[in-house]
């Protein structure tokens, strides 16, 4: 721990007008509290974390963070294992290398000086707090000066792919996995996993089971909560949950461990406990694989088998790499994706998510299919002959099972044949560079090995020429042909000169 604290540590930064309190067991030169006045600027060094401000212990820490290889982020980490337990995620995240400065003045502010670009907020209210302080909780707060000590701001109320224990999840809250793929929120009696695109669709759904507490019509919204003693419960009104799931460590008594619950990006829900040396699994929204989206990807049918990993995937149609790739955008010209399309159309294939779609009625497959295929939004449909109903996806082909004969899918792809397309970052760009200079090195290439053939055809023409020219002058004059390495010194120029000049001293034969 000592060795990671120290190289976190190392990160070069500026500090002015800084409140600097000691820290018992941390570094004295990073703050405890911040008041207004107070700024710190990033400097671009190899230490993949910035430390600004940390909580009385020296456990969570707010500084700057390099997200991937070359972003920057604002976030409070978990200083024993470097896990960000929250981030600012701006809109539009700076470059590592950019001289970015966070500033409090009322609110904290990350902006990019240069540019005078403000990156990120905590508030829009003109009279913020006084002074900003991390608790033990890991909660970031900004503070009133005064008796009551209120609070401006707190980022326990806006989350980004985790919530800690003790802290409460509401239904105005969401999270979102790291690459923003998925997303979690409350309904009014369960929360649900859902994809993020043109349109939100939910891929999974957990109900309350209203075992110790009814859920009121009307009443209170729910909010869940991560419990010490190693469950997640869901509440309305009062302590009595509506809802508790348990972990796997609730009945072993393990209250003193720091607990959390992430939305990771393999689309699933997972809750740990920090056990002092590494983070330890304690429980596993969807067990099973082919629920989960990522687990065979776009494009692609899972067929459950028995036991952990027993499944098995198969391609719709094959991509350059396999399955044909997750695509992007829609199919309404946003996101890059274009209106341009071709379709599959596959039988025995069902849906993995069914349970929490909608269907609507439709006399016959022909209807079903039409349907979709007016509708932009509208990635693929799977129609059912056995109860004449059209489950319509508006998300990225995906969670695809094997069905049975009554079951017929219908799905878009685009007119590349890759599935996916441009969604106009700069990944995207390189790849549309690099799809172009492949083509043009095929043309190239086929332009050279055309050239090659033509001077082949060429060369072979003239030497057909040249034999027979040769042989009318052996027949005539009795000459004989000379060695081949000879022939392979002269021209065709030269040798047609000569054989000119030849039939020009001979006499021409008479009939």
């Amino acid at each position: 721990m000592t060795s990671t604290k120290e190289a976190i540590l190392g990160g070069v930064f500026m500090l002015s007008a800084a409140v600097v309190i000691g820290v018992g067991s941390g570094d004295s030169t990073v703050a405890q509290e911040m008041e207004r006045g107070f700024a710190a600027t990033h400097s671009p060094t190899d230490a993949p974390f910035q430390p600004i401000l940390s909580d009385a212990s020296g456990t969570f820490y707010l500084g700057f963070l390099r997200v991937g290889s070359s972003l920057l982020d604002l976030a409070v980490i978990h200083l024993p294992s470097s896990f960000p337990v929250w981030r600012a995620t701006p809109a539009r995240p700076a470059l590592w290398s950019s001289p970015v400065s966070l500033s409090f003045n009322g609110s904290l502010l990350l902006a990019h000086p240069q540019s005078g670009r403000l990156l990120w907020s905590s508030s829009s209210s003109a009279v913020g707090g006084d002074r900003v302080v991390i608790l033990a909780s890991s909660d970031l707060q900004i503070r009133k000066d005064g008796g009551g000590g209120d609070v401006a701001w707190q980022s326990f109320r806006f989350p980004a792919d985790t919530v800690v224990q003790s802290q409460n999840f509401t239904s105005g809250m969401s999270l979102f996995s790291p690459g923003r793929r998925f997303t979690m929120h409350l309904g009014t009696n369960y929360f649900g996993l859902y994809f993020v695109g043109g349109a939100t669709t939910m891929y999974w759904r957990h109900t309350a089971l209203e075992a110790k507490a009814q859920v009121q019509p009307g009443g209170a919204p729910l909010y869940m909560r991560v419990d010490p003693d190693g469950f997640l419960g869901m509440y309305q009104n009062g302590s009595d949950p509506v809802d508790v799931i348990a972990f796997n460590t609730f009945s072993r008594n393990m209250t003193g461990q720091f607990r959390r619950l992430t939305l990771e990006d393999d689309a699933n829900l997972h809750a740990y406990y920090w056990s002092g040396t590494g983070w330890v699994g304690e429980y596993t929204a969807i067990a099973d694989a082919c629920e989960i989206p990522t687990t065979c990807g776009a494009y692609s049918v899972c067929r459950p088998g028995a036991g952990a990993g027993a499944h098995q995937c198969t391609c719709l149609a094959n991509g350059t790499d396999g399955c044909l790739a997750t695509p992007t955008g829609d199919f309404c010209g946003s996101g890059g994706g274009g209106t341009e399309f071709t379709v599959l159309r596959r039988s025995r294939v069902d849906l993995g998510n069914k349970e929490v779609m909608s269907p609507r009625a439709a006399a016959s497959v022909d209807e079903c299919e039409g349907s979709c295929a007016r509708n932009c939004s509208c990635w693929g449909a799977i129609y059912s002959n056995a109860t004449n109903t059209c489950y319509q996806v508006d998300y990225p082909v995906q969670l695809l099972l094997q069905g049975d004969q009554w079951h017929v899918g219908y799905f878009k792809v685009r007119s590349n044949g890759r599935g996916g397309g441009s969604n106009g970052d700069e990944g995207s760009k390189e790849e549309e560079e690099e799809e172009e200079a492949r083509r043009t090195r095929a043309k190239v290439a086929l332009l050279v090995v055309g050239t090659l053939i033509l001077v082949a055809a060429a060369g072979f023409g003239a030497y057909k020429v040249w034999g027979r020219r040769r042989a009318i002058a052996v027949d005539r004059e009795g000459l004989a042909p000379g060695p081949y390495k000879d022939l392979g010194k002269a021209s065709f120029k030269s040798i047609e000169i000569e054989l000119a000049s030849s039939s020009s001293s001979s006499s021409p034969p008479h009939s």
